[in-house]
């Protein structure tokens, strides 16, 4: 086994990697067509080992769903800062994250980062009270904590981290075929997936200080993240040529990113590709990024196609607890009461930073 080192690493640079982000149409798979789970699980491969970002189209999300999302979104943020502040992120890393609340540290992509200039409410998946994890104060495992002054609100979001989760789980038979293993080899893995939505606010930004970003550069900690499309223009992402490009747009599509547990449970086979987020648009700037993982007590062992003689694993076996429980120690020190970091705002996980 090899050294142990849970910090994200950096992708290697390769000056001969293709630069295109590639399309995927998922309407022939979603339909069942003949060949297509194989087709489209070829497309996905190559973009998750030469890129690690891709886009999908077709994908059967209602538009008018993301919009209402998107304004969720704004609406939570243009509550008054005392409203958002009684929701203040917790231990298990759900609620309401202040302006500048957090510094990305983890990342060697770029050192002595600023705060980020951003503010964001996280939910996670929706549990009851009386829930066995709710009582027994599992970590991670805890009530979302919602505004009491947004009618609406709650519904619109349980109803997107629905079809969010459904949209992710349906794209684990491409995951499995593409790294040659049976379509449902994953999802014993994915049964109950963990799950955090993040409604980001990025204000408008006149000027930055050096090493400051509305989200300074980092890979997420995700399997998986979908982030629909996002009319404000911000998020730039670092190819594996170390050039970092402007994301583009594609109407009505999701763009699809790996994050370091799916990289561990590839043995780096899949790309964590690092991304960044500066609002120069004018305007302020929401994101709704959705972050998908494995079930909480499930453990990530290196995948059987991703590992031989000369190849053996890079990685010891974790579960998704373990690994957040390392980043919000790693990156924050303990989270008493409210998340109080060093730099006086509200801690969050690492996967707080995404677009």
């Amino acid at each position: 086994m090899i050294a142990e080192n849970l910090a994200p690493s950096l992708n290697p640079i390769r000056p001969d990697a293709p630069e295109d982000i590639p399309v995927l149409d998922l309407g022939p798979y979603l339909r069942g067509e003949p060949g297509a789970l194989e087709a489209t699980a070829a497309a996905l491969r190559n973009a998750l080992e030469n890129i690690g970002f891709y886009f999908i189209v077709n994908h059967g999300v209602d538009q008018a769903l993301v919009d209402a999302t998107f304004e969720a979104a704004r609406r939570f943020h243009a509550q008054p800062l005392e409203d958002k502040m009684a929701l203040r992120i917790d231990p298990n890393l759900l609620g309401y994250l202040p302006m500048k609340g957090t510094t990305t540290r983890h990342s060697a992509i770029n050192a002595n980062n600023r705060p980020n200039l951003n503010e964001a409410f996280f939910v996670g998946r929706e549990l009851s009270p009386d829930h066995p994890d709710v009582q027994a104060g599992r970590p991670f495992r805890a009530l979302n904590r919602w505004p009491g002054k947004l009618p609406g609100f709650r519904a619109d979001v349980l109803r997107y981290c629905a079809a969010m989760e459904k949209l992710g789980r349906s794209l684990l038979p491409l995951y499995a075929v593409a790294l040659g293993l049976e379509p449902e080899f994953l999802l014993r893995g994915f049964e109950e997936p963990m799950f955090t939505l993040r409604m980001s606010h990025y204000p408008r930004t006149e000027a930055l200080q050096d090493n400051e970003f509305g989200l300074a550069p980092h890979s997420d900690t995700s399997f998986m993240t979908l982030l629909p499309e996002n009319r404000v223009p911000g998020l730039s992402i670092r190819l594996p040529t170390g050039r970092w490009v402007d994301a583009p747009v594609l109407e009505g599509s999701f763009l699809v990113n790996g994050g370091d547990l799916m990289r561990r449970y590839t043995n780096d086979r899949f790309l964590a590709t690092p991304h960044k987020v500066v609002n120069r648009s004018g305007v302020e700037r929401y994101a709704i990024p959705f972050f998908m993982d494995c079930s909480y007590d499930f453990v990530m062992h290196c995948l059987p196609t991703c590992q031989g003689p000369d190849n053996p694993p890079r990685y010891k076996p974790i579960s998704y607890a373990e690994y957040q429980a390392f980043y919000r120690s790693a990156n924050y020190g303990p989270v008493p009461g409210a998340g109080v970091d060093a730099q006086g705002g509200a801690a969050a996980s690492v996967q707080a930073g995404a677009a």
